[in-house]
């Protein structure tokens, strides 16, 4: 069954990114799979991202990322700035990047706004 607005849905097929809605509990959340990274940036390139969508999505909007595999940078092979911790879903330990969302806009963002703040994470990772 689909969670996700029609406009999401819409975005990530025009975008040919492929996707999966999850649950885990009363967790939902959206697996981005195979998402190609930053070349020569990480020890590997691409990974699978998952964006938890909080209840009152689109109004409220997503925080953290995760990703699988865990990624090192390739430059001192060593994780990223704030994305060292597990985060439980669906049996798996993702790879937390902790990067807030404080500048959300109700009824204007949705997740083509979270695809840009985590590739602007990924690209500035350090």
């Amino acid at each position: 069954m689909s969670f996700l607005p029609s406009n999401d849905r819409q975005y990530l097929d025009n975008k040919c990114l492929h996707f999966e809605e999850a649950e885990d509990g009363r967790q939902k959340g959206v697996i981005l799979r195979g998402f190609h990274l930053p070349p020569e940036r990480f020890d590997t390139k691409q990974a699978d991202i998952l964006i938890l969508l909080p209840s009152g999505y689109p109004d409220v909007p997503p925080d953290m990322f995760y990703l699988l595999p865990w990624i090192k940078l390739v430059q001192g092979a060593k994780y990223p700035k704030a994305a060292n911790q597990p985060f439980l879903f669906k049996g798996q330990k993702w790879q937390r990047w902790s990067r807030h969302n404080r500048e959300w806009r109700p009824g204007t963002d949705g997740i083509w706004t979270m695809i840009k703040r985590i590739e602007n994470a990924l690209e500035v990772a350090a």
